[in-house]
């Protein structure tokens, strides 16, 4: 895909009325939330209480700016125009962004704001605009891309999720979000209710990415290596195998796509509460991230951020 002929999916929403419809209908949904597989029905335009993000009507945004650490089909040469929400739907015991994502953190913004901060990025030359944390926030996402729009913008927009997301919110997102970049973090439920303390991560996660795929198929770039649209999945090997690795990649190989692009990740080490957890209170071995690599090769994937050179179409 040349870069000049890519038009983002929001754009063609706004010019049928149907992004401002969405931006509305996503609003209402906060009055009984369901915007993320927790189902918690807290009425958050009144109230956080019993809301598992602690996050009200308005998103709280921690930071924002170019980032140069993310994936080679993301940062390209300007950088990914990252925008790290507070709170998260997860409780991650070895959170690494826990300073941000486990208690109350950012400033609270208004869409109009959270629209201006993407139009900054886009004039500062960023590839994307990259949401960090999102899934409490999609109505919030929405409004402003809405607003956003309006204004100008034009970039891609990645969904950038640790894959706890909802039937309701993913439909909401249909045609607006460009790339879905979630987390397939466990492959079994036991050990995701033990580290991310909720019950059905992995049916949740598995039906949400089938849900990204079927809206954005596999990850397409441009003629200069920069993801346009699509689906790029991560996964955090763990150490003693605990994150599940081949059977996550196996879910990949069998009900997805052979040709996902996976960032199998080598950056564990212990954070915030994992020195609770005995078998998690080190960093990850050469090993067993090898032990990762080879079980990528057995499933077939060879599409892997860094290692293998991305189809171009």
């Amino acid at each position: 895909m040349r870069s000049r002929d890519f038009v983002p999916a929001y754009r063609k929403l706004l010019e049928s009325g149907e992004l401002a419809r969405r931006a509305g209908a996503a609003w209402r949904h906060l009055e009984s939330c369901d915007l993320c597989a927790r189902h918690c029905r807290v009425n958050r335009l009144a109230t956080t209480d019993g809301a598992v993000c602690r996050t009200g009507a308005r998103a709280r945004v921690a930071s924002y700016g170019a980032h140069h650490g993310e994936e080679d089909v993301l940062r390209g040469t300007r950088g990914s125009g990252t925008i790290f929400f507070g709170g998260c739907n997860l409780r991650c015991v070895y959170c690494q962004n826990w300073d941000i994502s486990q208690r109350p953190a950012g400033r609270e913004v208004e869409p109009e704001e959270l629209a201006a901060m993407m139009l900054a990025l886009q004039g500062e030359g960023c590839h994307n605009i990259n949401f960090v944390t999102p899934s409490h926030v999609v109505a919030q996402i929405i409004a402003a891309v809405a607003i956003a729009a309006r204004r100008g913008l034009a970039l891609p927009l990645v969904f950038n999720t640790g894959g706890y997301d909802s039937p309701e919110a993913l439909a909401l997102l249909d045609g607006v979000i460009d790339i879905y970049m979630p987390d397939l973090k466990y492959g079994d439920a036991a050990l995701a209710r033990r580290y991310a303390k909720v019950r059905d991560y992995v049916e949740a996660n598995r039906a949400a990415v089938r849900e990204m795929h079927r809206q954005v198929g596999d990850l397409v770039v441009d003629e200069h290596g920069i993801a346009q649209r699509g689906l790029l999945v991560r996964h955090l090997v763990l150490p003693h195998g605990l994150a599940g690795t081949e059977a996550v990649l196996g879910f990949l190989a069998r009900e997805i796509s052979r040709d996902t692009y996976v960032n199998l990740m080598a950056q564990y080490r212990p954070c915030y509460r994992a020195d609770e957890y005995p078998e998690l209170d080190r960093p990850l071995t050469a090993a067993e991230y090898r032990e990762g690599l080879d079980a990528a090769a057995r499933c077939g994937l060879a599409r892997l951020d860094g290692r293998a050179r991305v189809r171009r179409v």
